[in-house]
């Protein structure tokens, strides 16, 4: 008996420390928070019904309007884990909006899926060569990645400007009002391009090498490059898949309002998309990294934004309630935090287990 109370009671141990050695565990723990406090505020928060064939409700909202931040997040999760860093996805959204509503506007007939779909080709396809552009700073100049994306940042919003004329050009287009506003098998749009994007990025980086290849890259690049992995190459992909995020985020957020403002769209979109990556447990140093935290962490900032104005939080401490709560969870993911728990619990060991040895 008291061997099988030891085993239970060493079992309960080591399932507390794997616990709290997940990096995921404060950002789930922190996201369950925020529902919970909303439904306190509004019970019926978790409710969601069906009206014309869609899903709606306020769980449905903050998937939707999470979207192009999930996406964004996704990119730079990527770019992170090869210590990289994209200050430009902002901007790159804003280009990407831009080019897209502006094609659509200046065509004869805005409504027609044709010309919907060239719109929504050019735009991104502008974003995949802004991102080769960052992957060719970084990867073949050497220029350090906040520098190098930087510099597109400064120069993105100008871009966008030059291609609205400074003005905020407004369609009326149903074909593009789908990719941010409409609904596909009863869910919004955006969502399932979301997951679509989510799914592939995890196939493609933990079912071949190529995730392997980027950890390895973050680690180490010139063991890498010795090693005889194409760390140049990698850097190049990942900069362009970030960039081929930003774009669509940028349709989804440019076709929701059916409008293309260069100075407010995607603005900070590129702090958030940090922080969800960080918030998930992914390293700025580089190396590991986690899709799925920084897809929590992403809602976590949107489930944030959502209780900030359910609480009647006042709109000019908004931001400082925010990074309360995001310094709190990551200051509860700290090893050294962690590193000094343990320690206290090896200098005081649980009484339960003393008293089991005793008897």
């Amino acid at each position: 008996m008291r061997s099988a109370g030891l085993r239970s009671a060493g079992l309960r141990s080591a399932g507390l420390r794997s616990a709290l050695k997940s990096r995921l565990l404060w950002p789930i723990l922190t996201l369950v928070a925020l529902l919970l406090l909303n439904v306190i505020v509004e019970p019926g928060f978790f409710a969601i019904r069906i009206q014309d064939g869609h899903l709606f409700g306020s769980l449905i909202d903050i998937l939707r309007k999470g979207a192009p931040t999930v996406l964004v997040a996704i990119g730079m999760t990527l770019v992170i884990a090869t210590r990289g860093i994209d200050l430009s996805v902002g901007a790159v959204v804003a280009i990407s909006g831009a080019v897209a509503v502006s094609i659509i506007g200046d065509s004869p007939n805005p409504g027609d899926l044709g010309t919907v779909l060239v719109a929504c080709a050019v735009a991104v396809g502008f974003a995949l060569v802004l991102g080769a552009w960052n992957g060719f700073l970084v990867a073949v100049f050497g220029i350090q990645p906040i520098i190098a994306t930087l510099i597109l940042l400064t120069a993105g919003r100008g871009i966008a400007q030059l291609v609205t004329e400074g003005q905020i050009l407004t369609i009326t287009s149903p074909p593009y009002k789908v990719i941010g506003g409409g609904y596909w098998l009863t869910l919004p749009a955006s969502i399932v391009i979301v997951a679509f994007l989510f799914v592939l990025a995890a196939v493609l980086t933990r079912k071949t090498a190529l995730g392997m290849l980027i950890e390895s890259v973050g680690i180490n690049p010139e063991a890498s490059r010795l090693a005889g992995v194409g760390s140049r190459n990698i850097t190049w992909t990942v900069y362009i898949f970030s960039g081929l995020c930003a774009g669509i985020a940028g349709l989804m957020i440019s076709s929701n309002v059916t409008a293309a403002d260069a100075n407010s769209a995607g603005l900070w979109i590129e702090l958030d998309a940090i922080l969800a990556v960080v918030l998930g447990g992914t390293s700025l140093a580089g190396g590991r990294y986690s899709l799925v935290g920084s897809l929590i962490g992403a809602f976590v900032i949107q489930t944030l934004t959502t209780t900030v104005y359910s609480i009647g939080v006042a709109p000019e401490i908004t931001l400082v309630f925010k990074a309360l709560v995001v310094i709190t969870v990551c200051l509860l993911q700290s090893p050294v935090l962690l590193d000094r728990f343990r320690a206290r619990r090896r200098r005081n060991p649980a009484p339960t287990t003393k008293q089991e040895v005793a008897a």
